[in-house]
């Protein structure tokens, strides 16, 4: 049988006459086994523009603020590996945390069809797939950053992968990472 791609798998649970904690009003409980999130912005510029904000790493740490770290270790055309360091801010009203979140990736870039990847190599994140899709409309650009990440441990991993990496961090990372390019594409345009 043909492995399925990551996106469409699935862990049944049979809570028929198991005494598994989870409530269900059938006899079978879907759950996924990994996070994914999307994150989308309109941005009024040009494709071209979002694409080299994105493919330029060597600049993220001197255009976005909640980035602290930016070392390109292998570079080519196609592709670059580099490490990263952003701040996940936690904001309690009377005083902010600042999280200090580290990993490493493989970029690659399909300058053609405007869409750059990401493959996660190292960190809490490792194995983490990440798609910037740009989309080129009449009125400027919808830029869709894809986040997909399966962790090994059943039921425990794929509630640590959505509760707490998607939704705690790599989310709000990523929306402030649009926020900034869109302000920078669009201040200049």
């Amino acid at each position: 049988m043909a492995e399925r791609p990551l996106h469409e798998k699935f862990i049944s649970l049979y809570s028929c006459k198991r005494s598994i904690v989870f409530v269900s009003f059938s006899c079978v409980s879907w759950i996924k086994e990994f996070m994914e999130t999307y994150n989308t912005v309109f941005v009024e510029g040009t494709a071209a523009q979002m694409f080299q904000l994105a493919a330029e790493l060597e600049q993220w740490t001197a255009i976005l603020p909640h980035y602290w770290k930016m070392d390109v270790t292998e570079k080519s055309e196609a592709h670059k590996v580099a490490s990263f360091g952003a701040w996940r801010t936690f904001d309690f009203g009377l005083f902010r945390l600042r999280f200090p979140c580290k990993w490493r990736a493989r970029q690659e870039l399909f300058a053609d069809e405007n869409r750059i990847t990401f493959k996660h190599i190292g960190g809490i994140t490792k194995g983490m797939w990440v798609e910037w899709r740009i989309v080129e409309t009449e009125k400027g650009v919808n830029v869709t950053i894809y986040h997909e990440l399966s962790y090994p441990v059943p039921i425990l991993g794929a509630w640590f992968a959505n509760a707490v990496v998607g939704k705690l961090f790599v989310s709000p990372i990523a929306n402030r990472t649009l926020a900034t390019f869109k302000q920078r594409i669009e201040g200049v345009s």
